[in-house]
């Protein structure tokens, strides 16, 4: 193993005697010398330290001794001290909505603490009223729009209806996203103008609640009933809008060290994103998974292990059932606490009812040879997916796939025996055992909220495992996930599952070079190894020195992508 050991001042002036203003004026392209912090290459399974790096023309030329960087960086070279700060790969997101960054960065903020201050409903009225105010509607589509409250949270313990919202304005549609991103809630302008009426029947996969009269719609909509309308209200209405969107998305990613990002679930809006990297507006990579609804794009010239003005479309993407703390995720045994409407003994829903529809789907991607990214939080989808998995590894092979099951939330053990059986991988969702380890305890019980997202259990089991943030439905703060992944600590401070805690350097595995290999992208990225992309971060701190306790504190200081840096913060 390799050690830091940080510069004497007589050897900083020697190396900053190097490079002279003249000889980088003179240079074409110069090297930078990044030197002076913890630098962690991610190499091995062990944490890694070098004292110095070099970068040349996007791509890291060398790691190792500062003695040899001098040397391997030649003539004009540029230095950058990082002042004890820690360099460390860029991050890259096991599962992300990329596309709906800039919505986060846009609409009315309704996230609870600690990443907004919606906790109870006339807040969340008066912060959609604010938002108004003071931004207007003309970029949501003539909505009144916000994303991110969660009724698990919310004092009231229950979801805002028509009725609420219809406080912030009876005269314009309005409405807010569960931060799940799997429901919907609308005043009654907004049912108007979806038509959504007493005599509307649910849609396939879907609910639309209703009033105790049992008809009536109360504003709340879940899934299939939920997601369409959303993306009408939040599909830009011209081009500017898109590019507005997408601009303030970006910005906030780099913000937060990503330099590679994923849209988890692309539908039409490829088309957009597309267009934005066509334009040459991309700064940071964005690999896109596309709806199984959608597969006319994957033959189009984006499907390809290779970007394109730094976007590609990475595989199809197939969604099983919905959310756990929304009580739309599919499972074997009843909740123990119903959502609103439903009776005892409920269990949630399948997205897709159909075993043979799912194989299909599974057969698509498998002949094709698509990579396939499967939400299943529940473990009746998990196993729904992992039977069809298993009928379509033994039709078309399973070498090398790489199939993704994404959150994985109540996944059973002898379900992850099946996933290394296929060589799955696991990108689990550890950030729920803060936002709703207290709402687990009520909803599944206090024995079985321990076993959420078991990634220590997967990773034990010889399973490629990743962490993601599923931004939007919290913000894309990596350094959270990290957190989270660690303490696994609720909002109560209840530890949820002590032996499926990861240490700190498996977690910052998870967004680095564990989520590179995840993509197929560990030729390029993931490590600081020579020849790779020049994607960078960093930090104020080192996550893997620090309090455990304070990881979320950390400050992504940095963020660069192929030796151009696009975030600093002042």
């Amino acid at each position: 193993m390799r050690h830091t050991t940080y510069l004497t001042p007589i050897l900083l002036g020697i190396l900053m005697a190097c490079s002279s203003p003249t000889e980088n004026l003179e240079a074409e392209s110069p090297a930078t010398v990044y030197f002076g912090g913890d630098i962690i290459t991610m190499e091995g399974e062990t944490p890694e330290y070098v004292e110095a790096l070099v970068e040349k023309d996007g791509k890291i030329l060398f790691v190792g001794s500062s003695a040899k960087a001098m040397k391997e960086a030649g003539p004009g070279h540029q230095m950058v001290n990082l002042g004890g700060k820690t360099l460390v790969p860029g991050f890259i997101d096991g599962h992300a909505h990329f596309y709906n960054f800039g919505a986060q960065a846009i609409t009315a903020n309704l996230l609870a603490s600690p990443d907004g201050n919606v906790n109870d409903i006339p807040t969340l009225i008066e912060t959609l009223k604010t938002w108004y105010s003071e931004t207007g509607i003309d970029k949501t589509n003539g909505w009144i729009f916000g994303l991110g409250f969660d009724d698990a949270v919310l004092k009231e313990n229950r979801f805002p209806t028509r009725h609420d919202l219809d406080l912030v304005n009876d005269s314009l549609p309005v409405m807010v996203s569960h931060i799940s991103g799997h429901f919907a809630v609308v005043n009654t302008k907004g049912l108007e103008i979806l038509d959504i009426t007493a005599s509307t029947p649910n849609p396939k996969g879907g609910v639309i609640r209703r009033e105790p009269d049992g008809k009536t719609p109360n504003g709340v909509l879940e899934e299939l009933a939920a997601i369409p309308s959303m993306l009408k209200v939040l599909t830009p209405s011209s081009s500017d809008i898109a590019d507005f969107y997408l601009d303030k998305g970006q910005e906030m990613a780099a913000s937060y060290g990503y330099t590679t990002a994923q849209e988890g679930r692309a539908m039409s809006n490829h088309e957009l994103l597309a267009n934005y990297a066509d334009r040459g507006k991309l700064k940071i990579d964005v690999v896109s998974y596309i709806d199984y609804a959608f597969p006319q794009y994957m033959e189009s010239k984006w499907n390809s292990k290779d970007y394109d003005n730094h976007y590609r479309i990475g595989g199809l993407k197939l969604t099983l059932d919905g959310s756990p703390q929304g009580r739309t995720a599919w499972r074997t045994t009843p909740y123990l606490l119903p959502p609103d409407g439903q009776k005892e003994g409920y269990s949630g829903y399948p997205a897709i009812p159909e075993d043979s529809e799912v194989q299909r789907i599974v057969d698509l991607a498998y002949e094709s040879n698509w990579q396939l990214l499967a939400h299943t939080n529940g473990d009746a989808a998990a196993d729904q997916l992992i039977k069809a998995v298993g009928n379509s590894s033994q039709k078309f092979g399973n070498e090398d796939r790489r199939t993704v099951l994404i959150h994985g939330q109540l996944i059973r053990q002898d379900q992850l025996d099946s996933l290394a059986k296929y060589d799955m991988v696991a990108s689990l969702f550890p950030m729920h055992t803060f936002y709703w380890g207290d709402w687990y305890k009520e909803i599944i019980g206090p024995e079985a909220a321990q076993k959420i997202s078991p990634i220590k259990s997967a990773l034990t089991k010889g399973i490629h495992v990743t962490s993601h943030t599923d931004a939007p439905v919290a913000l894309p703060n990596l350094m959270m996930i990290l957190w989270t992944t660690v303490n696994r600590q609720s909002r109560s401070g209840t530890v949820m599952g002590e032996n499926e805690k990861l240490t700190p350097y498996e977690a910052l595995q998870c967004i680095t070079s564990w989520s590179a290999w995840q993509h197929f992208e560990e030729g390029s990225k993931g490590t600081l190894s020579p020849g790779k992309l020049a994607d960078l971060v960093i930090l104020d701190q080192n996550p893997l020195k620090v309090d455990p306790l304070t990881i979320k504190d950390i400050q992504v200081m940095e963020t660069i992508k192929e030796g151009n840096s696009i975030f600093k913060r002042e």
